[in-house]
């Protein structure tokens, strides 16, 4: 049995994307490996936000990971906030990162680009992230491909630590998922569908609506061939619905080209979107029922509770092979 951990930042909702490149895949990790999903609010804090607005989507992404499917009992979901070891160990993991490698990050240019005032936070923020991976002895951390750079740095941290201190973390494997791990922009094939998207029609929400998410697949982008077919390169728009529609149906490509020969685009949109929405309904549904409800409070609490005995074993380990650590162990 491998440990599995993954993040994700409570600012804005989860896209359809997110779901379907990781979310997703979480259920199913969590029936043969030991899973902790942690919902990364200090990561969210790099930029700024407004702190009710950063509590409210702490706690709705909280629900959203076990509305649409993840068991309490089997995996640990929790708040990073509510475990200090994260933030102590990140401060390690800073202190064993070089600046240049910092600066190199992808992510860090791209939002730093243009701003007058640019956080530490941006810059430090990827050791943060291997603190929270290796904390928990991680095997496997499933993401999309725009962090593959950041796990990278953790491997490369774990492996310095490793080597100038003491052999206690785990280097962990990066698992990125083959199929729909890059979800794209409907009205913009050739960029990645994202919540931060200036034209909201690029994008479903995990909580827009039926009429919502019609309207918005209708508007996505296809060509003029009229033909459905997977042609990444020639076909982005239609190539990208494909996806979309097997991902959400559990039909192969070339059964749902098979479907469609000689139907229009309209057909097939409408489609898309019927399966868009019998894949989100029920997740909403669940969704809400937990907003109102006291069980999402109490299974948080023993998350966080859980997390933080096992964070605080290993940082307990890295703070003595640093020396941090004030009486000497008895043998």
């Amino acid at each position: 049995m491998a440990t599995i951990f993954s993040g994700v930042q409570p600012s804005g909702f989860p896209t359809l994307g997110n779901y379907l490149g990781a979310l997703k895949h979480f259920v199913t990790y969590q029936e043969e490996h030991d899973c902790y999903f942690c919902v990364v609010n200090q990561h969210a804090i790099t930029v700024p936000q407004d702190k009710l607005e950063l509590r409210d989507n702490t706690r709705k992404l909280a629900a959203l990971y076990l509305a649409i499917g993840i068991d309490p009992k089997k995996s640990t979901i929790f708040i990073q906030s509510e475990v200090p070891a994260h933030t102590k160990m990140g401060w390690i993991m800073q202190c064993i990162s070089y600046i240049g490698e910092l600066e190199r990050m992808t992510q860090f240019k791209d939002k730093a680009q243009n701003r007058v005032a640019v956080s530490s936070g941006l810059l430090t923020y990827p050791p943060l992230m291997a603190a929270d991976i290796l904390l928990y002895g991680t095997n496997i951390v499933p993401v999309g491909d725009d962090q593959k750079q950041h796990l990278e740095l953790t491997r490369d941290l774990a492996e310095r630590f490793n080597k100038q201190y003491n052999d206690i973390f785990t280097i962990p494997d990066v698992h990125i998922p083959k199929v729909g791990a890059r979800i794209m922009d409907l009205g913009e094939p050739t960029k990645k569908m994202s919540k931060s998207a200036e034209n909201s029609n690029g994008y479903i929400s995990m909580l827009d609506d039926e009429k919502t998410i019609l309207k918005k697949i209708k508007r996505a982008t296809t060509d003029s061939e009229a033909k459905v077919k997977y042609d990444k390169e020639n076909k982005p728009g239609v190539a990208n619905l494909l996806t979309i529609y097997s991902l959400c149906s559990g039909k192969s490509i070339e059964e749902l080209e098979a479907e469609y020969e000689g139907k229009g685009y309209g057909d097939f949109k409408e489609g898309v979107a019927d399966a868009v929405i019998s894949q989100l309904k029920p997740i909403q549904e669940r969704y809400y029922e937990l907003l109102a409800s006291e069980e999402l409070d109490a299974i948080l609490d023993k998350g966080a509770e859980k997390a933080g005995s096992v964070a605080n074993k290993m940082l307990a380990k890295a703070e003595r092979a640093m020396g941090l650590e004030r009486k000497k162990r008895k043998k």
